[in-house]
């Protein structure tokens, strides 16, 4: 209840964290693979059973593994909410493509997100607002996945230097994030300058290889994207989800 998108994604006594609220189709492993594939960050989501039936959130991320669609939802809406309560999400935006940035592809996103975030076209390259820059040679858990449609993968915040260089003691749930040298295209590699963004969907984490996750939002295996520092690259502050940060 007390961990939304906008809240940090750090220094929690806690571990994988997930804020707002999770959502899993039950009835199959299939089902709920489908649930994963075609939700998208930014999409609509309705509560469709029980006390909170009618009310409205919108889809924060993915977290793999545990193959879950995370929901922010206010806090008078989560108040009537209970475990098993059914929750749809308006499935919109797979096979999203810009046909004018044929580099650049786009997964897990809303066209409507896209739309209401701050990006430049720069000749051929699109300029994307972030919270921070992150190296992909520190990125751990969910690697080796064979598509980027669903999940994440974990930076990892054990070296000290490192975490300073790059300013990551300060990350939020829900920040747009760029990762250098890191191409999505079809599942997650290292390819020098290569882009890719994301969004922080869950918190830091103790175990080896883990850490806050990301879910990728656009990847340019040619370096088609050019990050741009904007401290207020967080999609509770893109979408107005909160009103007290």
């Amino acid at each position: 209840y007390n961990v939304r998108v906008g809240d940090p994604a750090t220094g929690w006594e806690a571990d994988h964290v997930e804020p707002g609220v999770s959502i899993k189709n039950k009835e199959s492993k299939e089902a709920n693979m489908a649930l994963n594939i075609l939700s998208c960050v930014g999409n609509e989501a309705v509560v469709v059973s029980g006390d909170a039936k009618g009310e409205k959130g919108t889809v924060t991320g993915k977290h793999g593994g545990i193959e879950h669609v995370l929901v922010d939802f206010p806090p008078h809406v989560m108040e009537k909410m209970l475990i098993g309560d059914k929750v749809m999400v308006k499935a919109f935006g797979v096979g999203l493509r810009l046909l004018d940035f044929p580099d650049v592809r786009v997964m897990n996103m809303d066209p409507r997100l896209l739309d209401a975030i701050d990006i430049k076209p720069i000749g051929d390259t699109l300029e994307f607002p972030v919270t921070h820059i992150v190296p992909a040679a520190i990125m751990g858990s969910g690697l080796g996945a064979d598509q980027t449609y669903s999940g994440d993968y974990d930076i990892q915040l054990f070296d000290e230097d490192v975490r300073e260089e790059y300013g990551l003691d300060d990350l939020r749930l829900g920040d747009f994030i760029a990762i250098k040298d890191a191409d999505h295209s079809y599942g997650r590699i290292y390819r020098k300058g290569a882009m890719s963004i994301g969004i922080v969907v869950h918190s830091d984490c103790v175990v080896s290889g883990h850490g806050p996750g990301v879910t990728t939002l656009l990847t340019s295996g040619k370096g088609k994207i050019k990050p741009r520092i904007d401290e207020d690259a967080n999609i509770a502050k893109v979408l107005r989800l909160r009103g007290d940060i």
